[in-house]
């Protein structure tokens, strides 16, 4: 049980994704940050978006570090970035985070990161932008992912992802899979592991069409967990061969201190990219609040509560 805890933070940039790929100073940029967590030790993560009936519409994690379950929250934002709408939109008895959304196949998707169930479910907006309903569980031949991202290109649904046992230590691995449609079946790549590198080998954002590759933001973990964000190019990505190489982290601004200690997310959402950026805390009250919750688990296993 540490001291020390991550605490995110999340904006909009105006800029779009492959602007930011190519400049080094973001101070410039015109950032509206979403507003913080009302209590100590929460925070807002992993940001995803769409644009719909001329509104952006943010999906993130919301978490609290007393009981580790994240939830899905989504913020509506007119083209002044005046709020208009904030409320939880999912939430089930397991962690839910980095909620990759899309619009395919005539509907909107969310697929969730939600290890902790046992497998990968895709919803659908049964009501955009607050109902959400299981439609269809992703197999991979028993691999479990992380951060799973995904991705249309020349007819087939790409999954970029981590399996969890890798995401839990280093070197981190990335993995792809393939299928004609989003309910499969999906096809594990023969390359995989596509890549092995604690510094490149997470997903951490949307994939986007640059110059005619395919860039995807990953996480460099090599340090510490999301300690930056690095763009992964695909030179090569069909069901024969893939092939990617890793560019230099992008720069975090000392204007956003405290928040500059990294960064795992960066997505695009047409002119506008989404970030998450952390502090670590330092304080007694994170070692009180994990000793809570290792009581309380210590309760429940006795039959005590």
């Amino acid at each position: 049980m540490g001291l020390r805890k991550d605490i995110w933070r999340t904006g909009i940039l105006e800029a779009p994704l492959a602007t930011l790929i190519e400049t080094s100073d973001w101070s410039r940029i015109p950032c509206h940050f979403l507003p913080d967590m009302p209590r100590a030790f929460q925070f807002r993560a992993d940001p995803f978006g769409v644009w719909h009936d001329d509104k952006l519409h943010i999906f993130l994690e919301i978490y609290d570090y007393r009981d580790r379950i994240g939830a899905i929250e989504v913020f509506v934002y007119d083209r002044a970035y005046t709020l208009l709408r904030n409320e939880v939109v999912l939430r089930e008895p397991w962690h839910l985070s980095y909620p990759q959304v899309i619009e395919a196949e005539g509907s909107y998707w969310m697929l969730p990161e939600a290890h902790r169930s046992g497998t990968q479910t895709l919803y659908r907006a049964e009501r955009f932008p607050d109902r959400w309903v299981p439609e269809a569980t992703i197999d991979l031949g028993g691999e479990i992912a992380v951060d799973a991202t995904l991705h249309f290109q020349e007819g087939l649904w790409w999954l970029i992802y981590t399996p969890v046992e890798a995401a839990k230590k280093a070197p981190s691995r990335l993995h792809v899979a393939y299928a004609r449609t989003l309910h499969g079946p999906w096809t594990r790549h023969h390359q995989n592991p596509v890549r092995i590198d604690p510094s490149s080998a997470r997903a951490g954002g949307t994939p986007v069409m640059i110059d005619g590759r395919l860039m995807l933001p990953v996480q460099d973990c090599a340090r510490t967990y999301g300690g930056a964000i690095r763009p992964l190019w695909f030179d090569e990505l069909t069901t024969k061969r893939i092939k990617t190489r890793a560019g230099a982290a992008l720069p975090i601004t000392a204007t956003y201190a405290p928040y500059n200690e990294g960064m795992h997310t960066l997505s695009a959402v047409g002119e506008v990219t989404l970030f998450d950026i952390k502090r670590t805390e330092l304080s007694p009250h994170g070692l009180v609040i994990e000793a809570g919750r290792e009581i309380r688990k210590l309760r429940r296993r006795l039959g005590l509560s």
